[in-house]
């Protein structure tokens, strides 16, 4: 009965999520909560489950607050705009060039783990330029979606986060293994792009003939529109401090790799230095902390539900009976390599379940059932972390990637067809290196 109860009450929740009708917030605190009353715990005992999982919970959200603050202000102030711009002028319109530094820019704009800014900042700046060489605004949309994709491992953005508060560990040392997969995957990132880039070249020169690069980049030059947007872009911008938020910045993620303070703290620290100092007037202070705090907010109520949620189902032992009755169902054969299998089919999965309903309802039942055949959790979660996380941007449950589909005058049916196999076999790879390497046991 506690593992049927335990089985409905994760099934509602993925549903719910699914449906997309309600923010993930309501299911992840309601749902649980009657699953508990109908197994005739008290509101007391439904107390205690939830602070023992907010207690788990507490380092990510701060650590969510801080870092979303501290990266939207950078790129208030400008710190990623002068390479963008040299990245733009540097590819002097080869297709192929222009594809790798796509894939240089979006992880730049990535490094803040916003997906929704990332498109903002990179689809306008690039899509004229693809206009104006006839390339594919779907190379356009698998190139950025990739590389955000693959930085999308730093632990301010979505998916370490949440697996660090279903593990109850610290989300700098869950990223820690996985800098090498990172690299690696953005070298793959690069590698994909000369590919595909080769392979556009061909259909351009097939299907308009040769086309004048140059001119095309000039002709990109003289268009840049004097928007309010822009206007208020300039305003907000300190070139005079570029310098200092480059070293600020470089010395917050050296701390943060190197693990001596915890990750919230080490953005706490970094936020309260650089808002007075590129913004010294109090009115300008408030005015960035409350652009950015939506952001912030929405992230660490979603992490705070996620706690409660799994304190519940933790202190009612549903989890434990979930995955003790699996164990007796599953195939012998398969158990031991679950994790590795979940790896697997990482990107379909993205196609079927949300990020919340992926890290928040399949990790924690995979994690306990794992535990049964002698899979550690951490095994279990990289696996289940690298073979779903390149495919997080042709997911039709992100809410940034239908924001880039609107920006590019793309299909979502058309993007999915054009990136699922490219990102697929990253993803592959990607697993293989993690096992290879020792960051997943087998």
């Amino acid at each position: 009965m506690l593992s049927l109860i335990g089985f409905i009450t994760i099934l509602a929740i993925v549903l719910l999520l699914l449906s997309g009708k309600l923010t993930p917030m309501i299911p992840l605190v309601l749902i649980p909560i009657i699953g508990a009353f109908v197994m005739g715990f008290g509101f007391g005992e439904i107390g205690d489950f939830f602070h023992d999982g907010l207690g788990s919970v507490l380092d990510v959200v701060v650590m969510f607050i801080f870092a979303i603050l501290y990266f939207g202000l950078m790129q208030d102030a400008g710190l990623f705009d002068p390479l963008i711009n040299k990245m733009i002028g540097w590819s002097k319109g080869s297709v192929v060039t222009v594809s790798v530094a796509t894939v240089l820019i979006a992880a730049v704009a990535h490094l803040d783990g916003s997906g929704a800014s990332t498109f903002l900042i990179t689809i306008p700046a690039l899509l004229p330029l693809y206009n104006r060489l006839k390339m594919s605004r779907y190379l356009l949309l698998l190139l950025i979606g990739g590389s955000a994709s693959v930085m999308n491992m730093v632990p301010w953005a979505g998916p370490l986060g949440r697996t660090a508060s279903v593990l109850k560990m610290d989300v700098a040392e869950l990223w820690h293994p996985l800098i090498p997969i990172q690299i690696i995957g953005m070298i793959l990132m690069v590698g994909l792009a000369i590919l595909l880039g080769f392979r556009e070249k061909k259909r351009i020169e097939r299907t308009y003939g040769a086309i004048d690069a140059q001119a095309a980049i000039s002709e990109m030059a003289g268009t840049v529109k004097d928007t309010k947007k822009e206007s208020e872009k300039r305003l907000l911008a300190r070139p005079n401090m570029l310098w200092f938020n480059f070293i600020l910045t470089v010395a917050v993620i050296f701390v943060l790799v190197w693990g001596v303070i915890p990750a919230g703290f080490t953005f706490m620290i970094g936020l309260c230095i650089a808002l007075p100092l590129n913004y010294p007037k109090i009115k300008d202070q408030t005015e960035r902390i409350r652009t950015h705090a939506p952001n912030a907010l929405t992230m660490a109520s979603i992490i705070l539900a996620a706690g409660s949620f799994l304190g519940i189902l933790s202190g009612t032992g549903m989890l434990d009976a979930i995955a003790k009755d699996m164990v007796k169902v599953l195939p012998g054969f398969i158990g031991p390599y679950l994790h590795l299998v979940l790896g697997v089919i990482g990107i379909p999965l993205e196609l079927l379940l949300s990020t919340d309903a992926y890290y928040f309802a399949l990790l924690p039942v995979a994690d306990s059932i794992g535990s049964g055949f002698s899979i550690d959790s951490l095994s279990m979660s990289y696996a289940m972390i690298v073979g779903n996380i390149v495919g997080t941007f042709i997911s039709p449950f992100s809410p940034a990637l239908w924001l880039a589909l609107g920006l590019a005058g793309a299909e979502m049916g058309k993007h999915i067809r054009y990136s699922i196999f490219w990102l697929w076999g990253i993803s592959l790879v990607l697993l293989l290196v993690s096992v290879v390497t020792g960051v997943i046991h087998i």
